[in-house]
């Protein structure tokens, strides 16, 4: 993902009166690889799942915390949808506009047809502060989770919160 897809979400959270904490570090693809960087960070650290249904008709963004593990038949039925698997990187730079290792709810701005759907743990809903990838993965972003909420308002995908 290029800088100027960074340079995108900090002005639509600029232009949203998001406040954000920025930490800038070596390229971090994968969690295993993030967590290093994390240390002195406050809140809770996500992990962003881009999946897809059997037909290829639902794509879902799963949001929750790092170290959950995500069970993806259990989801699929609790979601009523059939079986879920990772979509493709074609798919995931179709949609949200991203590379795999950069995926975060901000690659909402490049769905426009708000196609997508949010799924988020339940269990994020008593975090104060979350933090995500700002579409590049050589930053974290901590924001409240009320600034979160707020974003996920302004971009109007879908949003579900579940109980994994």
């Amino acid at each position: 993902m290029s800088p100027e897809e960074d340079r995108r979400v900090l002005d639509a959270l600029a232009s949203l009166g998001l406040d954000y904490a920025r930490r800038d570090h070596p390229p971090a693809a994968t969690v295993e690889d993030a967590v290093q960087f994390w240390q002195g960070l406050p809140g809770v650290f996500c992990k962003n799942l881009f999946l897809r249904n059997k037909k290829g008709n639902h794509h879902y963004l799963v949001i929750a915390e790092h170290r959950r593990p995500i069970d993806l038949k259990a989801l699929a039925k609790l979601l009523r949808d059939d079986r879920l698997s990772f979509a493709s990187d074609e798919r995931l730079a179709r949609h949200l506009g991203v590379t795999p290792g950069a995926v975060s709810p901000f690659g909402l701005i490049n769905d426009e047809a708000r196609a997508v759907v949010v799924i988020v743990d339940e269990g994020l809903r008593g975090a104060e502060f979350l933090s995500f990838h700002p579409n590049v993965n050589t930053s974290t972003l901590t924001i409240t989770r009320a600034a979160f909420e707020a974003f996920l308002a302004w971009r109007g995908n879908p949003v579900r919160y579940v109980r994994f």
